[in-house]
């Protein structure tokens, strides 16, 4: 926990990850580590084997350096030049109005913890920590072969304590684009801001399930509903952040006739008692509102306005099919993530996620038509694969056992919807033998993240277990010329 609280003050967002480099690079050259930093910004950190466990496995250690930086909208927080703010709650490590950054700064510091004893028994051990795998996962598609040598990968960026995960789905990410002409605004009208915020957010794989609201989706609800009664004008539409978030707040610049300021107003205070009342488990804190701005004279062209509102409105967003092999594991999903207006330009960001290839490519198919209906250029990333799981890996019969040792239970053992980097390894390491373990992590993504305090020793006492069973003698080199 020293560690991590240490991480806490060094910025690491997707893509700025060189403080978190020279912080590893600098933690090893202070022990007498081996340490390496390939071009992209991955580091590896080796540590040669205790005493007696010298002709045993290599194991290797891996989290990822970058964290997801969202803020609650009313905070002035730089993530590049301050520290994250934590405190204790309820058995619960949380951040003031950030994300904590326990994913996967837990992570790390288990690895570093592991670096730093010279108590701790174990065989060779590589800790790799990969950069911007918030963004794309771009440390671990880029991670050369040759770079590792151990057979085995622990991958420290799960968020359920008692679950060994041995699966994860595959991702793609859609870019939209709407090209429109600027025409003025007609005389006489009024100018409203209008949104939605407070809403729960979080991870667009792990949540996706949970029932939370799309702020994207709910403000282009609102749009949709009153573009047939009223004359109105979009001057600007934008909402939601990263990718991989469910977006928490959405909000709209648009014009009306004066002669309708009033029924507008009715209209949206009835939609938002009625979203809020369906939402009533799930979104408590949600906070809707409309209020008059300044003028403009410029909006988006009208057919234009339309076509963005009604397909934003339309597209899939949520769960599209639930596994049929794994019960209560979602298969396929897609997430409208980010709006953005522009001048001349509204884009949308959206991803989708699926353990089955091809179905992958069939909801972002989906996604594709419906915005190629309204007139928008739609491009798709080439997205990363997902990880197969692997019921006879000798890795997960050793955590298997040492946690059921440990803690008198047998951990649960199933796959994530969310991407892990495990996919990306076998593609430059088709050997390897993986899991993933990790604290209890809720609200991962949002400001409302936060650690399980209690479940980090216990994490990190099933860790060690597993590197002592690798090196007591049972997993042993297989030492061939």
């Amino acid at each position: 926990m020293d560690i991590f609280l240490e991480i806490c003050r060094i910025p690491r967002p997707s893509g700025r990850e060189e403080k978190m480099g020279e912080y590893l690079m600098n933690f090893a050259a202070e022990r007498g580590l081996t340490a390496r930093k390939d071009e992209v910004g991955n580091v590896l950190i080796s540590k040669p084997a205790s005493p007696g466990y010298e002709g045993c496995q290599t194991v290797i250690l891996q989290a990822h350096q970058d964290m997801v930086c969202e803020k609650d909208a009313t905070l002035d927080h730089d993530f590049m030049t301050q520290p994250i703010e934590t405190y204790v709650e309820d058995g619960w490590l949380k951040a003031r109005g950030t994300t904590l950054g326990a994913d996967d700064g837990m992570g790390i510091a288990m690895a570093l913890a592991v670096l730093d004893s010279k108590e701790i028994e174990h065989g060779p051990v590589e800790c790799l920590f990969t950069v911007s795998e918030e963004t794309g996962l771009t440390g671990a598609e880029n991670l050369k072969p040759g770079m590792m040598n151990g057979k085995m990968l622990i991958n420290l960026d799960s968020e359920d304590e008692g679950e060994i995960f041995i699966g994860c789905a595959g991702g793609i990410n859609s870019s939209v684009e709407f090209d429109y002409k600027s025409e003025a605004v007609p005389a006489g009208y009024m100018f409203l801001r209008v949104g939605v915020d407070r809403l729960h957010g979080g991870h667009s794989g792990d949540d996706i399930d949970k029932g939370y609201a799309n702020a994207n989706k709910v403000l282009a609800r609102f749009l949709n509903s009153v573009l047939e009664k009223y004359d109105l004008r979009l001057i600007s539409l934008s909402g939601g952040n990263l990718h991989n978030a469910i977006p928490r707040d959405a909000e709209a610049v648009i014009a009306v006739p004066f002669a309708d300021r009033e029924k507008i107003r009715v209209d949206f205070n009835v939609f938002a008692s009625e979203v809020q009342d369906e939402y009533h488990v799930t979104e408590r804190e949600a906070k809707f509102y409309m209020e008059t701005t300044d003028p403009v004279t410029e909006c988006i062209e009208q057919a234009v306005a339309r076509n963005i509102i009604r397909s934003v409105f339309a597209v899939f967003n949520g769960v599209y099919a639930m596994s049929m092999d794994v019960p209560g594991l979602v298969e396929t999903s897609s997430n409208l993530a980010r709006i953005r207006t522009e001048k001349g330009k509204v884009s949308i960001i959206a991803s989708q996620r699926s353990s089955v290839e091809s179905a992958k490519y069939a909801v972002q198919e989906t996604l594709a038509a419906c915005f190629r209906l309204a007139g928008a250029k739609v491009e798709r990333n080439d997205g990363y694969p997902g990880w197969a799981p692997n019921t006879k890996s000798e890795l997960l019969d050793i955590a298997v056992r040492t946690y059921k040792e440990l803690f008198g239970r047998d951990p649960k053992v199933r796959a994530i919807h969310a991407g892990l980097e495990c996919g990306l390894f076998l593609t430059s390491y088709p050997d390897l033998d993986m899991i993933s373990i990790g604290p209890t992590l809720r609200g991962v993504h949002s400001p409302s993240e936060r650690l399980e305090l209690a479940t980090v020793p216990m994490v990190f006492d099933h860790l060690l277990a597993i590197l002592r069973r690798i090196g007591d003698g049972s997993v042993r080199e297989q030492n061939r010329p």
